[in-house]
């Protein structure tokens, strides 16, 4: 059965929820309208009064900060055949504060119930895509992988990390799904809780090479049981070349990943004739620590928290021209603002 669009408040009032598992809006329910804030539902009652709700207007959108530009395509899924044409940013471009990252030419009917989806989908996607793109920086060409799922709702983790790796530039993904919509396979090694119920870390090696596909990277936790530099040779001396890395992530109870333990690890690997294996480190990684942890010898930085509680960027649609004639609110420019950077996909 067909989901029943919200156009008027009339809707709204009528609106009755089956009993759900979930809290989260589904695919159609955010098409239908159900996520939009209730004024822009009441401006459609009004506007049908006046015989102005089909005027032809255009919007424009901005950020009050600079950021990298997120979240298009899911605003391109929801305005196609909406009769709107869509100028913007392409996702992964830096904007500047004020910027006009996208533009949307139509009949204000068509799409302007969804400005608060529209507004949602950019600034949670920007913001993930920026603190991403900074922890990348930082990296300076190491691979940097978001293991940010379990700190945001898994209705939307699937969103985060996609962005993090098409517009923030993280070469891998630990959630399954947000892995697979960016044309990319999940990566991770296993859990504490793995090692923990094994009893020992080379065994827990060792089973883990027996299982895993020949194609998947040798990547062993080695922080759970002894001192880590000590467990990283025990392991290396176990899987040998077989090894492609060892992953700290020291909880802070007992100091965290320090500058300090990447090279006494660094160095004793190398020692044994173990320079191949890499350093993956991991907890509470921003970008200053990965710049510090980077000079220090780590190889690949997991970042969770960093990407997943980035601050979204604020964004704001205004309409600047209303049936031709070019207007705005006060403390606004009337009129569009040029931006030659911008590009139509719609």
């Amino acid at each position: 059965m067909k989901m029943k669009n919200i156009e008027y408040f009339d809707d709204v009032r009528s609106l009755q929820l089956s009993p759900r598992k979930f809290l989260s809006a589904d695919h159609d329910e955010i098409m239908a309208g159900y996520t939009t804030d209730i004024y822009f539902v009441k401006t459609r009652d009004l506007l049908k009064e006046n015989g102005r709700l089909d005027v032809p207007v255009v919007a424009e959108i901005f950020s009050k900060e600079s950021g990298v530009f997120a979240g298009l395509s899911e605003v391109l899924s929801l305005l196609k055949d909406k009769g709107v044409k869509v100028y913007a940013l392409e996702e992964g471009m830096a904007f500047s504060p004020k910027e006009v990252v996208c533009r949307i030419h139509g009949p204000y009917g068509s799409f302007g119930m969804y400005e608060t989806v529209i507004l949602g989908f950019l600034a949670s996607s920007s913001g993930w895509a920026t603190a991403a793109r900074e922890c990348v920086k930082a990296a300076e060409g190491k691979p940097v992988l978001c293991f940010g799922a379990r700190h945001v709702h898994p209705a939307v983790a699937p969103v985060m990390e996609r962005v993090a790796l098409v517009a923030g530039g993280c070469t891998g993904a630990s959630c399954i799904l947000g892995a697979k919509l960016a044309g990319a396979e999940p990566q991770g090694t296993i859990p504490h809780a793995a090692v923990l119920i094994v009893g020992d870390t080379v065994r827990t090696a060792i089973l883990y090479d027996s299982v895993l596909p020949e194609q998947e990277s040798r990547i062993i936790l080695v922080d759970t049981f002894k001192d880590e530099a000590e467990e990283s040779l025990l392991v290396a001396r176990a899987l040998r070349k077989k090894l492609d890395g060892v992953r700290l992530d020291t909880p802070g109870e007992r100091g965290g990943v320090s500058p300090s333990l990447v090279r006494e690890v660094r160095w004793r690997l190398n020692m044994e004739g173990f320079s191949h294996v890499q350093i993956v480190v991991s907890g509470g990684l921003n970008p200053d620590k990965i710049r510090l942890l980077s000079q220090a010898g780590a190889d690949v930085f997991g970042v969770g928290s960093y990407i997943a509680h980035a601050t979204p960027r604020d964004m704001t649609m205004d309409l600047k021209v209303i049936d031709g004639t070019p207007i705005a609110k006060r403390g606004r420019l009337p009129g569009i603002e040029e931006n030659p950077r911008l590009k139509r996909f719609l």
